[in-house]
């Protein structure tokens, strides 16, 4: 049997996966990045996309919105901000939530309210791009 990487993922409201994985391709921040078993330890903070979760031939993706990743002898664990399986996802919803978003940006009262819609517009785009790649 060959060597496993151990990976977890948690988000702010539970471990959302934890077991043993082939390799794990991640959206760092300086580019994507593969980690395989015996992987050199560093650490990593990451940007909005989808992550990519190999295992015994199959691969899943998950949608993951800011925090780090740390490589340790141990393993790869991945802790972020937000976390979505982008099989369960609706392109729709997406797109209403998007266009929601644009309007607020578009009538924002001050600064503030113009970033924060914006920051959901840059999410909701990425979402929106990790889903129409997913297979």
């Amino acid at each position: 049997m060959a060597d496993k990487l151990q990976f977890d993922l948690v988000s702010p409201e539970a471990r959302v996966f934890s077991g043993a994985v082939d390799m794990v391709v991640v959206p760092g921040t300086e580019g994507d990045f593969g980690v395989l078993p015996d992987h050199a330890p560093f650490m990593a903070t990451i940007r909005t996309g989808a992550i990519e979760v190999h295992s015994d031939g199959s691969v899943s993706r998950i949608f993951i919105h800011g925090g780090f990743a740390e490589v340790t002898p141990q393993g790869l664990t991945i802790l972020a901000e937000e976390t979505a399986e982008l099989a369960t996802l609706d392109a729709a919803d997406i797109r209403a939530k998007l266009e929601a978003a644009r309007l607020r940006a578009k009538d924002a009262g001050d600064d503030g309210e113009r970033e924060q819609a914006e920051a959901e517009i840059a999410k909701l785009e990425a979402m929106q791009a990790a889903m129409e790649l997913k297979h």
